[in-house]
């Protein structure tokens, strides 16, 4: 969703958005730290009360769950995850440790390949939920890649 559209839906002028918002990456900022706060807490509590499977199974279908919700968001992850001036950076830094942590966990459990990294869950649940800006994706499809997914980084 451009800034333009933004302001017409909040039924402000577009100046004001651009005040408080210069850049669309600002404004999804705004909106999306405390999300991403609580995906990164999410993490850190299943990590400690479920197994390692389950935790990170359970916390890729809450990333992509989340990022779903939001037209753009996956593909602007996607593209400024490894931006350091980009203020999504931080959120997105904060998902690939909480990650990470996941990962690292059901490693240890050799549960997991031992060659995936945080990273790589971060792009492959953003991709799921990238496709889910088509009009033709259902959470139930979501679920289906989701599950694959789990399945292809078991040991």
């Amino acid at each position: 969703m451009s800034l333009r559209a933004v302001a017409r839906n909040a039924g402000v002028g577009l100046g004001t958005v651009y005040r408080h918002f210069p850049t669309r990456d600002d404004l999804l900022q705004e909106i999306l730290s405390s999300s991403f706060d609580d995906l990164s807490e999410k993490a850190h509590v299943l990590a400690s009360s479920e197994s390692p499977l389950n935790a990170l199974e359970r916390w890729m279908e809450e990333v992509a769950t989340n990022t779903s919700a939001y037209q753009g968001l996956a593909a602007s992850m996607i593209e400024k995850r490894e931006d350091p001036t980009s203020s999504l950076h931080a959120s997105c830094s904060s998902l690939k440790q909480s990650g990470d942590l996941l990962v690292r966990r059901a490693q240890d459990a050799e549960l997991v390949r031992p060659d995936i990294e945080g990273t790589d869950i971060i792009s492959l649940v953003a991709a799921i939920a990238w496709l889910s800006d088509l009009e033709s994706f259902t959470p139930d499809r979501r679920k289906r890649l989701l599950t694959l997914l789990m399945e292809g980084l078991k040991k």
